[in-house]
């Protein structure tokens, strides 16, 4: 499980080392204070030799104050450390996300992505901080501590064997027990992310339908479910703290019985009977440093598993080999579906689409329409790879889609996507995005393309407009045309609009398809829309119709021959009547 996130650790063996040798510094100087305050108890105070007292009191400060800049020093080092290996671990697992396909992420809930990458590092990062220093303070401690105190008195030495023997056989029950529970707890805390991520991307819904007192209620079952288990998780681990107190009074209480009577006999010192107290002290403190560790291990356990998951998660989409000509370019934006049928999850007996066979041309205009759950969005993405086919092949430029490095494929594909996602920051960051080497002046021609240029220079601060979180700031039909004008940006071979003009006016759409015509002359257009007329003038149409492809044909052909096709355009122009 730990060899998942140790290769991170690697990076900062000088820093551990620094570390552990700077604990061991801080430990042998308290290891030595309890033998100079037996010396003073049992030497200097009864000789009464002011100046010895003295000196043994004014040695004893100077290790004390070595011992703190010495650990003050390695918790330094040590934070640096855990912070670097918290940031390098979360990099990574950033990084494994960003390869992720499109069923790769499916597989998974944002907030519980979220989760990972927050929360779940903070754990491990915690954990390194304590595994490097507070692990490697309680066994030196413990070591050394023991090993002074049986030098000092072997018999009195079974009592503490028996505590630490107590202490390992209940901190190891306490681990079996927590470990399953921290998983759920970390479920559960999944599960409030997501009640709190809804709400928030939805909350202009929220309010227009007058549902915060459900979205509240939803919150705080989510909330209360995540406390139930936190609780459950923190009663089970805070029985370590009684039980180490029990076991270390039990302790000392022991060695002062015993160790009185031999006092008493003559056969221990009184200064020996403190300083072997001291010893004990010190060996049961670092058993609650070493308890420390293991809960947070536990904890950890948990969140490395949970890290494991999406580090090892198999990437579907992968670039091939590369052939001995190097990776090919993509020619054109002809496009071919041969004999293709792909699936969501491979167990469907269902096919998402089913025996789609296909031909495109460079440059061509290519509409896509078909009722809800048709399968229109599912057959676009294959073109760029979002998914993988199950069956069959996608050709672009001439070739299999596989046979493309994924980003020079994608480069040639610009696709707008039926959720139009813009980012914090201005208009102009975001239309950067499709060029980030473009100039001011193919900025506006994108945006005059895409119908976006006028309402841009209407905004007081024009390209430099900030758009806040998702674009709060602009409407959804003018949220619609910057990502036009981002895809157009691009200049790419192939252009996909995934029902990207719903929200703007008939008057607009036809505009932006004029620029089309006018301006993508070499592209590739495929143009999914629910309006017959966003696709009435395309050279030729696709309706789909369950997963499979109806009819092909212009808008007069399928209006003479296609009864599916007839029926849309009847009910549209009767709405518009």
């Amino acid at each position: 499980m730990f060899r998942k996130i140790l290769p991170y650790a690697k990076k900062y063996r000088k820093e551990t080392v620094w570390t552990s040798l700077l604990v061991l510094g801080e430990v042998l100087l308290e290891i030595f204070i309890p033998l100079l305050m037996a010396d003073m108890v049992d030497k200097a105070i009864p000789s009464g030799e002011l100046a010895y007292v003295i000196k043994l009191g004014g040695l004893m400060i100077l290790m004390a104050l070595i011992s703190l800049t010495c650990g003050a020093a390695a918790a330094r080092v040590a934070s640096v450390a855990g912070a670097g290996f918290g940031s390098d671990v979360r990099a990574a697992l950033f990084n494994k996300i960003q390869q992720f396909s499109f069923a790769n992420v499916d597989r998974y809930s944002k907030p519980s992505l979220i989760t990972r990458l927050t929360t779940d590092i903070n754990y491990i990062q915690m954990t390194f901080m304590m595994v490097i220093r507070i692990l490697a303070r309680g066994p030196m401690m413990l070591v050394s501590a023991g090993i002074m105190a049986y030098v000092m008195n072997p018999r009195l030495t079974p009592i503490f064997v028996v505590g630490i023997l107590v202490f390992s056989v209940g901190m190891v029950a306490l681990f079996q027990i927590c470990y399953p529970r921290l998983m759920v707890m970390l479920k559960k805390y999944d599960g409030l992310n997501a009640a709190i991520q809804e709400n928030l991307i939805a909350i202009r819904v929220v309010k227009a339908f007058v549902r915060a007192d459900f979205e509240k209620q939803k919150f705080r079952k989510a909330n209360d479910e995540n406390m139930e288990m936190s609780v459950r998780c923190e009663r089970i681990m805070n029985l370590q703290m009684p039980l180490i107190l029990l076991i270390m009074y039990g302790s000392i209480t022991a060695v002062i019985w015993f160790g009185g009577q031999m006092v008493i006999e003559g056969s221990f010192l009184t200064g020996q009977m403190v300083s072997f107290v001291g010893y004990v002290t010190q060996i049961l403190m670092s058993m609650i440093m070493i308890a420390q560790v293991l809960v947070s291990t536990i904890m950890t356990r948990a969140s490395i598993t949970r890290i494991g998951e999406v580090l090892d998660e198999q990437v579907e989409i992968l670039d091939p080999p590369e052939p001995a000509e190097g990776y090919p370019a993509v020619a054109d934006g002809s496009i071919e579906f041969d004999h293709v049928f792909f699936s969501y999850h491979q167990e469907s007996e269902q096919p998402n689409l089913s025996e789609i066979n296909l031909r495109i041309k460079p440059g061509q205009t290519v509409g896509i329409i078909g009722g809800t759950g048709s399968a229109k969005t599912s057959l676009v993405q294959l073109i760029p790879r979002l998914y993988d086919v199950t069956g069959g092949s996608v050709r672009v430029g001439g070739r299999d889609v596989r046979e493309y490095r994924v980003h020079d494929l994608r480069e040639a594909v610009s696709m707008v996507l039926q959720k139009n996602v813009l980012f914090s920051g201005t208009i102009r960051e975001n239309l950067l995005w499709g060029d980030a080497e473009a100039t001011q002046e193919e900025i506006e021609a994108a945006c005059r393309a895409a119908q976006a240029h006028d309402f841009i220079s209407a905004f007081p601060d024009g390209y430099n407009t900030d758009l806040g979180q998702g674009g709060v700031n602009v409407s959804g039909g003018q949220k619609q045309r910057l990502c036009i004008a981002r895809a157009l940006l691009k200049k790419p071979k192939i252009l996909i609009l995934d029902d990207s003009t719903s929200a703007v006016d008939t008057a607009t759409d036809a505009k932006i398809r004029q620029a089309f015509r006018e301006n993508l002359k070499d592209t590739t257009k495929i143009i999914i829309a629910q309006r017959v007329s966003s696709v009435s003038d395309a050279d030729q149409i696709i309706v789909m119709d369950d997963g499979r492809i109806d009819a092909v044909g212009t808008h007069e052909e399928l209006l003479a021959t296609n009864e599916i096709y007839r029926e849309v355009y009847h009910s549209q122009q009767k709405g518009v009547a």
